[in-house]
């Protein structure tokens, strides 16, 4: 296989590895908090600012650095065409 026949190049693999990183992080943030030792008490750390504000602002950022890796031109491609 010669270097045209990837769809993307080495910089767009590494955007994506990073915005998969990103994206663990967020769910990461997002868990926590197993149910309470005595099984009925309301926990209220669900809505800890980590949950609800910082957690899906990481993991959207991720998921739009994915959509950016994805549709940039690598200048790989460029110079082949």
């Amino acid at each position: 296989m010669t270097k045209n026949d990837f769809a993307f190049g080495k910089e767009n693999f590494i955007l994506i590895a990073v915005s998969v990183v990103i994206i663990i992080i967020g769910f990461v943030l997002m868990s926590g908090g197993g149910i309470p030792e005595d099984g009925v008490s309301f926990n209220p750390e669900i809505f800890s600012m980590r949950r609800i504000v910082i957690a899906p602002v990481v993991t959207m950022t991720g998921f739009g650095l994915m959509i950016f890796a994805i549709l940039k031109n690598s200048k790989e491609n460029k110079n082949g065409e």
